[in-house]
This record gives C-alpha cells, structure tokens and sequence, in this order.
C-alpha cells in the first residue's frame, strides 16, 4: 500500500473515532421536557409554596434554599411561559408578604436570596409591594460604610444580582458600586481568590495553608459555582458601560479557563475540584453551575463555541442521563454545606437534606443549553 494510501485510511479512521466520540447536545423539546420533568417533581411534592421547610429544624420557605430553585424557575419560565410557574412563584412571595428571613434588617447574604425573584416578580407586574422590603433592606445596608459582610463566596450568588437588579430598576447606581466595593472586599480585602489558579476559596477557613489531602489547595465546586452564576447574572443584568463590568468579565473569563481541563470524562465536574480523590465522584450542583456559566459565556458570545461547545454537551449530557431519575427526582446532588466531605456521600439515590436548590441549578443550567439547541 502506498504511504499516501495508508495516510489517507489513517485519516479517515481518526476523523471517524473523533465524530463517534463527541457528542451532540439534543434537540430543544429534549431540554424542556427534562426541566418539565424535574420541576414537575418538586411542585408536586410542595404544592403550598409558602409551608415551612423542616430538615434538622424549621425554616421558613423563603430561605436561600428555596430561593435558588425559584431563579432557576424564573429562568425556565422565560423559555417556557406557563402561566402555573409564574403562580407558584407569586404564591410564594404572597405567603411571605415579600419579607425577607429574619426581617428588613438582615445583612445576611442567604436571607437576600428571595429578593432575586421579588424583584422579578415586579418586574412582570409592578406592585409596590413586591420590592418593598427587599429594596429597605439594602438601603439599610447602604446607610453603613460596612463591605465585609460577604465573608463566603457563595453569598456573591445570593445577593450581588438583587444590588444589580436594583441598580437597573431605580436607575440608580449606589447599589451597583456599593455591590462592586462588596465584592472586592471578599476578593482582594479578604483575599478569598486565587489570581493563579483562577479559582476561590470559600471562606477563609480553606485559605492556606489549608489543604487537600493530595497538598493541593481546597476549591470546593459548588462554591465556584455560585461565583461563576453570580458573574453571569450581575453581567447579564448590568448594562455593559457600567465601570466595573470589565473586572467581572475578567474574572468570569479567567474562571472559565481554569475550569475547562478539570471536567471529568464523564462530563461531571468533582466536589474537590483539585483532588479527584477526596470525595470524588459525580457531582450535579456544581456541574449544573458550571453548565449555565459556560453555555451563557457561548450565548453571549463571550466563550468561544468551538473550544467550550464540548464542555458544556458532555456537562448536560451528564446531567440529563445519568442525574435524572424517571420520577424527575434528582440525584448526584450534595448537601449542604462548604466542602467536598459536607453531605457526602454523594449517589444517585442520595437524599440531600434539601433539594430545592439542586433544581434551581439544573433548571439554569437547562435555560442557557436550550439557547444552544437545534
């Protein structure tokens, strides 16, 4: 055989193996029919959006928790408009008068969560009331020259889109530069980010010389998960002249690059995103943030398709097959938390001790793929 032949052969085998090996995302009604599913599976088993939630206590459901899942259900409803989904949400904020957890005088990041979708919900039908104790509550905050209250990063998540959100509606910037001087603080006055590796520590209880049992440092996922679901919704949310939005992008961006090689082969993304060891396995939460960051990145233009495409078709792939039970419950989800032993261990038919917001990730992480969709 010629060496041109033998050349050609090899070629075609290689090209071959290549598209036999990739995958494909599927088709939009795919998408939705998962997020049906799943959502379906939680408003059944809640059909009073506004009962308490007990766990090891009782909390009130307008917890972060449950917060969480209703960004997620505010996105699913922006690509599938059932008007069910939208009464649930108002449901929820009727029976808790629109209040915040512990009262208007919570600095508290979680307690903030709520005022995500209140400010959504008045953004749909503007009734004073929706917005009101959610806006006194950070004009309180605003009255303090405080800006370490962010001393976690998931916080970023829950309170950095209701400053932007706020920012927008009333036109008024004080509440994005304040959120700006916030995040700082927890980036560099705190020092809760790693410039080197891209990543973040998630309080300062995991700074070095903390450690993984494989000497690397700890990035837990879902906690760079809530970080990366801050920075899309802050961008997605402020217009692109706002002065500080080219810090966040950076930021975004340079999470992005760090993330890309430490997805698994199955898709999923590992609790210890530097130790495959510790508390390795499959993990949704983190894996579904990491979906919404990156395929929004895609959407936006941002990230290039070409080089993340495949990330993010492995990721929901992941998610949708092997996470995704026939019931709509879902599995691979951990508990709460701040590290990767917290909640473990972690399977497919492990129970977390809430399972609102592992639904409110996936259901982001759906809204942004079936952008991508054919």
């Amino acid at each position: 055989m010629k060496i041109k032949s033998l050349f050609f052969l090899l070629s075609l085998l290689i090209l071959s193996v290549t598209i036999s090996t990739a995958q494909l995302l599927p088709a939009k009604q795919e998408v939705i029919d998962k997020m049906t599913l799943t959502n379906a599976h939680l408003m059944k088993k809640w059909p009073d959006p506004g009962v308490n939630v007990i766990t090891n206590k009782e909390r009130t459901s307008n917890l972060w928790t449950r917060a969480v899942y209703y960004e997620g259900l505010m996105a699913f409803y922006s690509i599938k408009p059932d008007p069910a989904y939208l009464q649930y949400a108002i449901e929820w904020g009727e029976a808790h008068q629109w209040g915040l957890r512990d009262g208007l005088e919570t600095r508290n990041a979680d307690n903030q969560c709520a005022g995500q979708t209140y400010i959504d919900l008045y953004n749909i039908d503007q009734k004073p009331e929706r917005i009101k104790d959610i806006k006194t509550s950070v004009d309180l905050m605003l009255k303090t020259e405080k800006t370490d209250d962010w001393n976690w990063i998931d916080a970023l998540q829950m309170a950095m889109p209701v400053f932007a959100k706020l920012s927008v509606l009333t036109e008024d910037d004080k509440y994005s530069e304040r959120m700006y001087k916030m995040y700082m603080d927890t980036k560099v006055t705190q020092g809760l980010y790693n410039k080197k590796d891209g990543l973040w520590w998630r309080d300062a209880d995991f700074k070095p010389p903390y450690t993984e049992p494989n000497g690397e440092d700890c990035y837990w996922s879902r906690g760079n998960g809530w970080v990366v679901a801050a920075l899309v919704r802050v961008m997605d949310i402020l217009p692109e002249a706002d002065p500080h939005y080219k810090e966040y992008l950076k930021t975004y961006k340079a999470m992005m690059k760090a993330l890309l090689p430490l997805q698994r082969e199955d898709g999923f993304w590992n609790a210890s995103l530097h130790d495959p060891n510790n508390y390795g396995g499959k993990e949704a939460t983190g894996t579904s943030l990491f979906v919404y960051g990156i395929a929004w990145g895609v959407n936006n233009g941002i990230l290039s398709g070409k080089k993340y495409m495949q990330t993010i078709t492995k990721g929901w792939n992941a998610l949708a097959s092997e996470s995704v039970h026939e019931n709509g419950f879902l599995g691979y989800v951990q508990g709460t938390g701040k590290e990767p032993k917290d909640g473990q261990p972690v399977s497919y038919t492990s129970k977390p001790d809430f399972e609102d917001y592992g639904l409110g990730c996936f259901l982001l992480a759906g809204s942004e793929v079936y952008k991508l969709c054919k």
